[in-house]
């Protein structure tokens, strides 16, 4: 079989930054001044504080169904003083046996934060990544197999290879760390590297990892989300604790500016941080960080409800969709999902399997608009509304959970069919898309262009092959990024693109989807 180019990147972001208070409304005063109901662990001297956050840089004409990697370890090094300082550090590594494990196919205009950490001033000579479990799921629809089990017209993964650490030393290094400067690094990955001739998986291909310094401070979205559960809440401070599902604890402010979104009635009445509450799963958008040099919070800019303590929702693509063959009333319809996000972190949903999903007759249908204003015309409402390629999030019935294939198994390095799992879903409530491609052509007297198709090689995911282009609608609330100047008069033909938002089938008789964009990143031209 002939196997197109695939340059895929995503990139990890490691800020170090001191500025001013230790919440929304402190100062710094040269001791500890952590929220006494956040976490911090105070060192015995000032320390600079560094976070992580990732996203990705996608390919153009090919599309991955999931690409999941495990960050097992990130450690700055230095030619003096301590051996090394994980970044990872704010993860209790003792109890918390999972760490971040990210599908950077769910990154191509958003990014994620990962992590802070408390580093001691001084210069560092080199920055040591260990990557673990890379596991890359397809729908092959080239012409032939791969391997003796991914058959033409499957969905397949690349079992999990061993992990591999990967160290560099040359420029950027050295760097240097303090209480009151800022410093970021962009690690990047490139798939077309990484992924060899024959499908194999190759962390430590020349160029499958490279790192640069970042400009500061960085420019949105690289400080990016986290969802989590939230632990506690201290409304006379303004500040809440945030754990990952990868166990990793945040301290969150919040001020009269931050958005609290799709929060149900029976939570609050007034959207504030009254609104939280412990257990609850909720996804929070960083805009800023501050230190005093002993821990840091995150400022919120918007708090978005995901699910209740005693709910369970995951997330996923649709790959398939119809109605179903069971013979309750009314009939149920029928996902297909390649699963990408747990946010309770529940056992059973693994990610970058494919879930096949039963939304009962008197499921609900919602958008997770996150304050976004969803243009008019654009509804979703009933199975009527979905379509392959949409971004979702179901509310699992648990006593319907079922696993039906554990996936090729741990270490394997081979091809096999992926973990599965079925259920039933009582709602569906629809979520940004990621789609990059080239911009063919924008309309005249509006803030709307038309993306090119990202081919079909590895269709159906983002939409089926009949579909060609997709009618992308922005607003005066759609973040650009990368263009000159960053609105809609920066965008140009032939740009080559990232874009989050809404996905929503083609109207009655019509054969072109539109997203509402939410972001829309400029990325570099890619040859073919």
């Amino acid at each position: 079989m002939t196997r197109k180019p695939l340059p895929f990147f995503f990139a990890l972001f490691i800020l170090s930054a001191l500025l001013a208070g230790c919440s929304s409304n402190s100062t710094s005063t040269g001791t500890c001044p952590c929220p006494s109901s956040g976490v911090c662990d105070c060192p015995a001297s000032p320390q600079g504080t560094v976070y992580m956050t990732m996203t990705d840089d996608p390919p153009a004409g090919v599309t991955i169904l999931s690409f999941q990697v495990t960050l097992a370890n990130a450690t700055l090094m230095s030619s003096s003083g301590p051996p090394g300082v994980s970044l990872l550090n704010n993860i209790d590594m003792a109890t918390d046996t999972t760490p971040p494990q990210i599908d950077v196919t769910q990154l191509q205009a958003l990014s994620t934060f990962l992590s802070s950490a408390q580093v001691a001033p001084g210069t560092y000579t080199n920055l040591s990544l260990t990557f673990t479990n890379p596991q890359l799921v397809i729908y092959n629809q080239s012409d032939s197999a791969l391997g003796t089990s991914c058959a033409v017209g499957s969905v397949c993964e690349l079992g999990p290879a061993s992990s591999t650490t990967l160290g560099f030393g040359s420029a950027p290094f050295p760097v240097t760390v303090s209480t009151s400067s800022a410093l970021g690094f962009a690690i990047d990955i490139n798939l077309n590297a990484v992924i060899q001739p024959d499908f194999s998986l190759n962390l430590a291909a020349a160029n499958g990892v490279t790192i640069s310094e970042l400009s500061s401070p960085p420019a949105a979205p690289q400080f990016g989300s986290i969802t989590g559960t939230v632990r506690t809440v201290t409304p006379s401070t303004d500040v809440f604790t945030l754990t990952a599902p990868w166990g990793g604890s945040f301290n969150i402010a919040t001020t009269t500016s931050t958005a609290f979104n799709n929060f149900p009635s029976s939570a609050c009445t007034t959207p504030a941080i009254g609104c939280l509450a412990d257990g609850q799963i909720v996804t929070v958008a960083v805009s800023s960080m501050t230190a005093t040099g002993y821990g840091g919070v995150l400022t919120a800019t918007s708090v978005d409800y995901v699910q209740a303590a005693t709910a369970q929702t995951v997330e996923g693509t649709i790959i398939q969709s119809g109605p179903s063959a069971s013979t309750l009333s009314p009939t149920p319809w029928q996902l297909t999902l390649i699963l990408h996000a747990n946010p309770a972190g529940t056992t059973g949903f693994p990610l970058g399997g494919v879930a096949t999903v039963l939304v009962q007759g008197g499921a609900t249908y919602s958008i997770d608009s996150n304050g976004f204003t969803i243009p008019s015309g654009l509804t979703f409402t009933s199975s009527s509304d979905l379509a392959v390629g949409q971004n979702v999030t179901v509310t699992v019935e648990p006593s319907t959970v079922s696993v039906t294939g554990t996936g090729p198994g741990s270490g394997s390095a081979t091809w096999g069919p992926p973990p599965s799992v079925s259920f039933s879903a009582s709602a569906v409530e629809l979520e940004p898309t990621q789609l990059t491609g080239t911009i063919t052509g924008t309309a005249s007297g509006t803030t709307s262009f038309t993306l090119g198709a990202t081919g079909t090689f590895f269709a159906p995911w983002p939409m089926p092959s009949a579909v060609s282009s997709y009618d992308v609608d922005t607003t005066g609330q759609t973040a650009f990024t990368g263009f000159t100047p960053d609105t809609f008069s920066g965008v140009a033909s032939n740009d080559f693109v990232s874009v989050s938002g809404w996905l929503f089938p083609p109207a009655s008789g019509g054969s072109t989807p539109t997203i509402a964009a939410q972001s829309v990143v400029l990325r570099p031209t890619q040859t073919y």
